[in-house]
């Protein structure tokens, strides 16, 4: 979802805000005096208000820290272990109060628990919370256990729901990032085949110019000399004059085949501004010479796929507001690739498939990649492409340097 109210919001964003909404309406109970005239009713000491009060706030903090990286299953042992402690919160309020909002916190956590522990592991922890709540029911709240095995299975209804709505909300997301990332991709490489058709066009327009036109002007030119030597006055005159204006013609079809050859680098500019539009929930800050164009086909190639391996890899890991990207040739005549978000950083760096693969195609070309470590707040890449000396990028800048490579 890309706005709601001027806030930016992906479907991680509005299942967390969710959950939360529930959470604090859970609370209710604790702040209009419900909970004194249950446990009055219950006969129940009054002690237990301070065990319901701070399991539920126990709760809402271990939530609020693990959602915080929702959409990455990284780490999940201990987002696991954070999942269990809330799940004793929530049996802690159901047994205190006496009543079923062990249920609801239970459908909080399975609206997130998708997002946080692989799609197994979050089933398993499904069934072994509501196996626990008719444990609670049978053994605490004197339920008959087949009772307290239908009174779960009732909420395990809702929290099936609940889980299975956000397993779809992630698939769907996914599935829409590739396809705009395949569209994205195709409508670069549609421009960059434009701009191919473009050159080979201009290449072939000036070989028939040197080829035929200027053959026949040379020819043409010759004839005349010849001419002008055998002519006689007033005839020799207008031959003269004939000559001078081929001759002008043959330089100035040499002329515009210099400035046909000349042109025929691939005009970047379009594919990279194609790649960056519509990246979601991420602003994307590209920094580049006006007119930025390459000659070589395959280093265009590389450099295109480096930029969209950049964006999914901040899309899908850094959980980043901002992505900032300069293109800048060096003082030494390389292409800097230079890429830095404000996400949650990588204190402990371990290279994927992605960057793996980014590291082969940079060094195909002759060029590499550099990842400066350690990098506790943001993420920032380095790539260095060489290029011929002829490329048509007139600003510089000194190479940065890098605490070491990854």
């Amino acid at each position: 979802m890309q706005a709601m109210f001027g806030i930016s919001l992906d479907h991680n964003r509005l299942l967390r805000y969710a959950g939360l909404f529930t959470y604090l309406s859970l609370g209710t109970p604790l702040l209009t005096g419900w909970a004194d005239k249950r446990l009055d009713a219950l006969q129940r000491p009054p002690l237990l208000i301070a065990i319901w009060a701070v399991s539920y706030v126990i709760f809402g903090i271990i939530y609020w820290v693990l959602t915080q990286d929702m959409g990455s299953r990284r780490n999940w042992g201990l987002k696991l272990a954070g999942l269990a402690v809330m799940t004793v919160a929530a049996l802690l309020v159901g047994w205190a109060s006496q009543s079923g909002l062990t249920a609801l916190f239970m459908v909080v956590m399975a609206v997130v628990m998708p997002q946080l522990l692989p799609l197994w592991v979050g089933i398993a922890m499904l069934a072994l919370q509501h196996l626990l709540l008719s444990g609670m029911f049978w053994g605490l709240s004197g339920y008959p256990l087949g009772k307290a095995i239908l009174q779960a299975s009732l909420y395990l209804g809702m929290s099936v729901l609940a889980f299975v709505v956000a397993v779809v909300a992630g698939q769907q997301a996914e599935e829409r990032e590739r396809q705009r990332q395949l569209n994205s991709e195709l409508r670069a490489t549609r421009a960059l085949l434009a701009e191919s058709s473009r050159i080979a066009e201009r290449m072939r327009i000036s070989r028939e110019l040197h080829d035929l036109v200027g053959h026949h002007l040379t020819a043409l030119s010759l004839n005349l000399e010849v001419a002008s030597h055998l002519a006689q006055a007033p005839a020799a005159d207008h031959v003269r004059k004939a000559q001078a204006t081929a001759k002008q013609l043959l330089t100035d079809v040499r002329e515009v085949v210099s400035e046909l050859r000349q042109d025929a680098e691939l005009d970047l500019t379009q594919a990279l501004n194609t790649l960056i539009e519509g990246v979601p929930s991420l602003r994307v800050h590209l920094s580049m010479p006006p007119r930025f164009t390459v000659e070589d086909p395959q280093r265009a190639q590389v450099l295109l796929r480096w930029v969209q391996e950049v964006l999914t890899n901040t899309v899908r890991h850094a959980h980043a507001r901002n992505l900032w990207l300069r293109i800048e040739r060096t003082a030494d005549g390389e292409l800097c690739l230079d890429a830095r978000d404000d996400g949650r950083g990588a204190p402990q760096l371990e290279p994927g498939n992605g960057l793996i693969g980014m590291r082969e195609r940079l060094a195909e070309v002759g060029g590499r990649l550099e990842i400066p470590h350690p990098q506790p707040q943001g993420f920032r890449l380095l790539a260095w492409l060489p290029l011929e000396p002829e490329v048509g990028l007139s600003t510089a800048m000194p190479r940065p340097t890098s605490t070491g490579p990854a």
